[in-house]
């Protein structure tokens, strides 16, 4: 027997298995750290119902008080708050979840972007304030670093959150041009150059008042009102709208009767831009061009058709 040969294949079974023991029980330290996805660690957890303020500081700070169960700006300026927007905000709050714990104990906030952060939110309400820390992307990007100011651990936040919070100005503010429902909208008045248009809401539909009494397509009326009701300032846009709107040719002037009273839109074009001023927002905006195809109408496009047509029966 070749015993020397025997001695080499015990050697190397015995370190093959050495090898698989140490494999099995001496992982990697980053695999053993690893968090599982269900344990990560809850960051922020507000109830959005007790929420009476908050504070998103960046660039530039803006201010949120709710009143009356509505939220408005109150800093830089007053402003309505768009409702959405802001319960978009306070649902990814709600329950903000981190992806992993980078440090327990932090000493040096700057090098994560969060001395000072990015971006802060302080968030207000029944349990006091809290703020939310948010700063720079991980170097392997998808990750935003975020830390509580009163919680010396520094986490790691999906990039997706941080677009969910650092919410402008312009971001939050309502872009609506009328307060009115369309549905409750009762009376619009078109004062055009040549032709006033009018029309009633009536229990059947829409009636033509002027330029003559008759019936109206209460479909096409339908459409000018929800035009007028869904009209949004345009607040991207950086060209100087009151100097336009001052050189622009008018369009109409649409008054608008409904829930909140009576509110006027006029609308005034220059080439194909179209700039609005509304009688409950102060300003004059750029305003998308469907709001002036609405407008720019004859009293031939509202009257129905065939009022006395019935259609015939289908056949069997």
């Amino acid at each position: 027997m070749n015993f020397r040969g025997l001695i080499v294949a015990i050697v190397i079974l015995a370190t093959l298995g050495g090898v698989l023991y140490w494999s099995q029980y001496h992982k990697p330290a980053e695999e053993s750290a690893a968090v599982p996805a269900s344990t990560a660690p809850v960051i922020l957890k507000i109830n959005p119902a007790d929420m009476s303020e908050l504070v998103i500081k960046q660039k530039e700070p803006v201010t949120l008080k709710k009143t009356n169960g509505n939220w408005q700006i109150t800093e830089p300026k007053s402003y309505p708050a768009d409702q959405e927007v802001v319960a978009g905000v306070l649902s990814t709050l709600s329950g903000l979840n981190a992806d992993r714990v980078v440090e327990e104990k932090a000493s040096d906030r700057k090098q994560y972007g969060l001395d000072p952060a990015q971006v802060e939110l302080d968030i207000s309400g029944r349990e006091g304030t809290r703020q939310l820390l948010l700063g720079d992307d991980t170097p392997a990007s998808g990750d935003v670093y975020a830390a509580l100011a009163t919680d010396p651990r520094v986490f790691t936040i999906a990039s997706y959150n941080k677009s969910s919070l650092a919410k402008t100005l312009n971001d939050l503010r309502d872009k609506s041009l009328l307060t009115l429902s369309a549905d409750k909208v009762s009376r619009v008045e078109l004062l055009k150059k040549g032709e006033d248009l009018e029309f009633d809401r009536t229990k059947d539909g829409w009636q033509i008042l002027k330029p003559s009494s008759s019936p109206a397509d209460s479909a096409a009326v339908n459409a000018l009102v929800n035009a007028l009701t869904s009209a949004r300032m345009d607040l991207t846009a950086t060209a100087d709208a009151a100097g336009a709107f001052a050189r622009a040719t008018p369009l109409a002037t649409a008054k608008v009767t409904g829930d909140a009273g009576v509110q006027t839109l006029e609308v005034r074009k220059s080439k194909d831009v179209y700039f609005a001023k509304s009688s409950v927002v102060e300003g004059i905006y750029k305003v998308d061009s469907s709001l002036g195809q609405a407008l720019d109408k004859k009293v031939g496009d509202f009257r129905q058709k065939n009022p006395a047509a019935t259609p015939a029966p289908a056949a069997k």
